[in-house]
C-alpha cells in the first residue's frame, strides 16, 4: 500500500518541475516544446534523488534492525546458556542426593540385619540358659577370672577373686575404732581402687568404668565404701579420701587412655566435699591441673546431693562446669526427674537401678513411663544407665526401653587394679554376640590400668605420679 508521505512527494515533484517549464516559458522566452522538454528533465531527476535517497535511507533501516536482530540473538544464547548450566547443576545435585539416600540406605539394611542376627543370637542364648536352668535345680558356679589379673603382690594377698568386703563388726566394735582404722588406712595409703566396667547394650563393649573405693585395714580385710564413708564424714575425713581417690583415678585414665581415646572414669564425690570450702578448693585445684583429661573424667553426685544444693554447693558445680567437667547421679530412688534443669547443670549421665526401670509401679508413681525415660534424657543430652543388672532377662527387657548403657554383676564385679610390677599384657576381652549366655565371666580391667601405687606417707608422691605423664 502506498504511503500518503509518497504521494504527497510526487505530486510536489510535478509541481516543482511544472514550474521550472512554465518560468521557461514566460519568463525566458523558451518555445512551450523546449520548456515542456526541461520540466520533464527536471521531473526525472528528482524523481532518480527520491528513489535513491529511499534506497539508501531503507538500507539503514535494515543495517539497524539486523544489528538489533543479532544483539537478540546473543541475549537468547547467554540466556539459554545459563538455563543449561543451571539444569546441569540441579541434575547433578538429585543425582548426587539419590546416590546418597542409596548409600544410607545400603547402610542402614546393613545395621538392621547385624541387629536382627544380634536379636536371635540373644534369643537362642537365653532359651538355651532357660533350658539349662529348668533341667538342673542347681546353677554352676561362673568361672573364675584369670589370677595375673587380680591382685598378687604384698600385702595384698594373692587371690582367684575380687576380695568381698567384710562387715563393719569384724572390723571395729565401735564408731572410734572404725574411725581410728579409717584414719590408719588414709595415713597408710591402704585406700584401693577397683574398677567396674560399664558397657553398651545390646553389643556389651566396655565404654566407660566407675572407680569403686575400698578400703583395707591393718590386717588387710576389705571394707566397702558404704561402710566407712559416714564415719569419715562424721570425723572430717571425707574431703582427704576424695582427693585420693581422684588422684588414683586420674592416673588409672591416664593410662587407660594411651590404648584407647575413647574411654571415660567416673568418680564418686561426696555431697560434704562439695560443701566444704577447703576440701573443694583441694579438689578444684587439682582437677584444674588435669583440665585436658575433663572430657573423660566424670564426677558422680548421689541424688539426694542435687536436691538439696545449697549456695555454695551450686557455685562449686559451677566452677567444675567452667572447667569443662560432667556430672553423673547415681543413688537414684525415684524417677521424679526434671531433665532440663540438671542438663543446665552440667549432668550428662544418670545411674538408674534396673529393677527400678522395670518396675511397673513405677509408671503410676511418675508423670513419664519408664521406658519413654532413656528418650526424654536423651532430648537434652543426658545417658541413661542402668547399673545393678544381674540376669540376662534383665538385659533384653532393659533393650526395649532403648538403654544404651548397662552396669552389674552380670557383665563383670568391680575389680582391683593390678599391683605394680605384674607382667600382664592381655587385652579387654570384647563381648561377643555369641557369648550373651556366658556374660558371668566379667570383663577384666585393662593391664595398663590394673596397677596399685605402692604406699607413700602423705598425699604429696602420689600427687606427683597422678598429675605426672604416664
Amino acid at each position: 500500500m502506498i504511503r500518503i508521505s509518497t504521494i504527497f512527494i510526487a505530486i510536489c515533484m510535478v509541481l516543482v518541475a511544472a514550474s521550472l517549464g512554465f518560468v521557461l516559458y514566460s519568463v525566458a522566452g523558451i518555445s512551450g516544446s523546449e520548456s515542456a522538454i526541461v520540466a520533464l528533465t527536471a521531473l526525472t531527476f528528482l524523481i532518480l534523488y527520491n528513489a535513491v535517497s529511499m534506497r539508501l535511507r531503507d538500507r539503514s533501516d535494515v543495517g539497524g534492525q539486523i544489528a538489533d536482530l543479532s544483539r537478540g540473538t546473543a541475549d537468547l544464547a547467554r540466556q539459554v546458556a545459563e538455563f543449561g548450566r543451571r539444569l546441569a547443576a540441579v541434575e547433578g545435585r538429585v543425582t548426587s542426593a539419590n546416590s546418597t539416600g542409596a548409600d544410607r540406605m545400603q547402610a542402614m539394611a546393613g545395621e538392621i540385619n547385624e541387629l536382627g542376627v544380634l536379636v536371635k543370637q540373644l534369643a537362642a542364648s537365653v532359651a538355651s540358659q532357660e533350658d539349662q536352668l529348668a533341667a538342673s535345680p542347681v546353677v554352676a558356679a561362673p568361672a573364675l577370672p584369670r589370677d595375673d589379673l587380680l591382685q598378687a603382690a604384698a600385702p595384698i594377698p594373692t587371690v582367684t577373686a575380687a576380695p568381698q568386703p567384710v562387715p563393719v563388726a569384724a572390723i571395729a566394735r565401735n564408731g572410734s575404732q572404725l574411725l581410728g582404722a579409717v584414719k590408719a588406712a588414709i595415713e597408710d595409703n591402704r585406700l584401693d581402687i577397683y574398677l567396674q566396667p560399664m558397657v553398651t547394650l545390646p553389643q556389651r563393649k566396655v565404654r566407660y568404668y566407675e572407680a569403686v573405693t575400698r578400703l583395707r585395714d591393718e590386717r588387710d580385710q576389705i571394707l566397702a565404701a558404704d561402710d566407712f564413708i559416714g564415719v569419715a564424714e562424721a570425723g572430717g575425713l571425707i574431703g582427704r579420701i576424695d582427693h585420693m581417690v581422684m588422684l588414683r583415678c586420674i592416673q588409672v585414665l591416664r593410662r587407660l587412655m594411651v590404648r584407647n581415646k575413647d574411654v571415660g572414669v567416673f568418680c564418686n564425690v561426696s555431697a560434704a566435699t562439695l560443701a566444704s570450702p577447703a576440701n573443694f578448693t583441694q579438689c578444684l585445684d587439682f582437677l584444674e591441673a588435669n583440665r585436658a583429661l575433663a572430657p573423660s573424667f566424670v564426677l558422680e553426685f548421689k541424688q539426694a546431693t542435687f536436691r538439696n544444693l545449697g549456695p555454695t554447693e551450686s557455685d562449686n558445680l559451677a566452677a567444675l562446669t567452667q572447667r569443662g567437667y560432667r556430672f553423673s547421679i547415681d543413688h537414684v530412688s525415684d524417677l521424679r526427674i526434671e531433665p532440663r534443669e540438671l542438663a543446665d547443670r552440667g549432668v550428662r549421665f544418670i545411674k538408674v537401678p534396673a529393677s527400678l526401670l522395670l518396675d511397673p509401679r513405677q509408671s503410676a508413681a511418675t508423670d513419664i513411663h519408664p521406658s519413654d525415660l532413656s528418650d526424654l534424657l536423651g532430648r537434652y543430652g543426658i545417658d541413661l544407665i542402668a547399673e545393678k543388672i544381674e540376669g540376662e532377662r534383665a538385659v533384653v527387657d532393659l533393650l526395649d526401653y532403648d538403654v544404651r548403657f548397662g552396669q552389674g554383676f552380670l557383665f563383670a564385679p568391680p575389680r582391683p587394679l593390678r599391683p605394680e610390677g605384674a607382667s600382664a599384657t592381655a587385652e579387654v576381652p570384647q563381648t561377643k554376640p555369641q557369648d550373651l549366655n556366658g556374660a558371668s565371666n566379667p570383663a577384666p580391667v585393662p593391664s595398663s590400668a590394673m596397677e596399685q601405687p605402692t604406699r607413700t606417707t602423705g598425699n604429696a608422691a602420689l600427687a606427683r605420679r597422678a598429675v605426672g605423664p604416664s
